[in-house]
């Protein structure tokens, strides 16, 4: 469906948007969706514009899987959607011409092809990404290949591509002369598949086997793909022998990705695999914390407490809750409470929901450390009941709505200020006790799954 003609994609968009519109509501249309124009389909990527990196983001961590879904249902192939940022009053998108079915080398070694907010500085280090952090660093600090390849994988949303973007801007900071290739695997494909439809392999070979830094981005999307999977194998080769750094990234480990090649497997795996572990809620919160500031935005501590404890699954639907919040008050006018918060996410907190009580947290943490129920809400100085009992506030702190009084009243009567102890003392012995921390996590994730 890639060759369709202008008229008839827009005719489709046009019906789409009425789609679009009933499912995700009168106001969210009104406020994002419609703000977009549609530029082509390029391979299967629906090529989108907007007027500002604000409405891009909002419209990529929200409503992206449902586009591509109505799209789908015309006809269309998508699988992604890329959007394009300009100015409506003094920019227009160019047409499509003969030069656009040529490949040009300066498109991809032009650093500006990444984006601005993925760098370094920007990345929020907690233990789950600390390794990978690492190695991005090292790599892109690094005049010859330190690992090559380096491999980072790790579940949707969690932040590679972050550091993917991270490692193109820190490399083309500290070695500006070196040719730095970053693409997505799918946009490999179809650059691959393009030369041969235009007879012009030769420039291709030549654009990715003369680069000082090759990055591929979701590296699964080649499986299965036997004839790509052939041509990124004598690329890799070509690179190695030629001491240049290659950078991947991928949602498996190399020997678990399917429908690449064993020998492909096998050189995909030679240097460094970094995985990247799902989320703690500390590092969320961290995330939270320092978006908040990016956006200069006043957003209360039991906001961000809130949804670092509920938004579990992925770092982008994290920060689209939080982006989510931060327009509704923007554009309505409303302060951000807690209230606020439940009432714009609802239809997120639904999707995440699992009921967490005061009971819930207590009975698990007496299971979980062998204490007696009648010892943990009583008044009790044991050492072992007494962490039990700081451990257990602490978790209906971050794991409920309910307010400190609340918490306290439920633990034997006791005050706020026990409860603002015990939470202080816990997220002390997080930061200095690792095994403590670990120990934590799998607590409360235990409660959370």
């Amino acid at each position: 469906m890639s060759d369709v003609s202008d008229i008839k994609l827009k005719q489709i968009w046009e019906e789409a948007l009425l789609d679009i519109k009933d499912a995700v509501g009168e106001g969210s249309f009104k406020t994002w969706i419609s703000k977009l124009d549609i530029i082509g389909i390029d391979d299967i990527v629906l090529k989108l514009a907007a007027p500002s990196n604000f409405i891009r983001d909002n419209v990529l961590s929200r409503f992206a899987d449902k586009i591509i879904q109505i799209m789908n249902s015309y006809g269309c192939q998508i699988r992604a959607i890329s959007i394009d940022v300009y100015d409506k009053t003094t920019a227009s998108i160019s047409e499509d011409n003969t030069e656009a079915n040529k490949i040009n080398t300066r498109e991809y070694q032009d650093i500006s092809i990444l984006d601005k907010r993925f760098t370094f500085k920007n990345f929020v280090v907690g233990k789950p990404n600390e390794f990978a952090y690492a190695a991005a660093i090292r790599v892109s600090e690094s005049e010859t290949p330190a690992f090559n390849p380096l491999f980072l994988y790790g579940g949707v949303g969690l932040g590679k591509t972050h550091l993917m973007h991270a490692i193109a801007w820190n490399t083309n900071h500290h070695f500006p002369k070196k040719k730095v290739i970053y693409l997505s695997a799918e946009k490999f494909m179809y650059l691959f598949i393009k030369s041969l439809r235009f007879k012009n392999a030769i420039s291709f070979k030549e654009m990715f086997r003369t680069v000082d830094v090759l990055m591929i981005d979701d590296v699964q999307f080649i499986g299965g793909k036997d004839t790509t999977q052939e041509e990124f194998f004598h690329t890799f080769n070509e690179l190695v022998d030629n001491n240049k750094q290659i950078i991947l990234s991928a949602d498996k480990s190399p020997s678990d990705l399917g429908g690449v090649e064993d020998r492909l497997k096998s050189r995909l795996g030679w240097g460094l695999v970094a995985d990247i572990h799902p989320t703690t809620y500390e590092l969320r919160l961290g995330i939270l914390q320092a978006k908040s500031k990016q956006y200069k935005a006043e957003v209360p501590d039991n906001v961000l407490e809130f949804l670092a404890a509920k938004i579990t699954s992925n770092i982008r639907e994290l920060e689209g809750s939080l982006n989510r919040i931060v327009a509704h008050s923007t554009l309505v006018g409303r302060c951000i409470t807690l209230d606020v918060a439940h009432e714009v996410l609802r239809d997120i907190l639904r999707a995440n929901e699992k009921v967490i009580t005061i009971d819930i947290i207590q009975k698990k943490v007496c299971e979980y450390y062998g204490v007696k129920f009648s010892d943990l809400i009583s008044a009790r100085r044991h050492k072992a009941v007494t962490m039990a009992r700081q451990i257990a506030m602490y978790l209906c702190k971050i794991l409920t709505t309910k307010s400190l009084p609340d918490i306290g009243k439920s633990f034997g009567g006791k005050d706020h200020s026990t409860v603002i102890h015990a939470v202080k003392k816990v997220k002390d012995l997080i930061t200095r006790d690792q095994s403590f921390s670990a120990d934590l996590e799998i607590l409360t994730k235990s409660l959370q799954n």
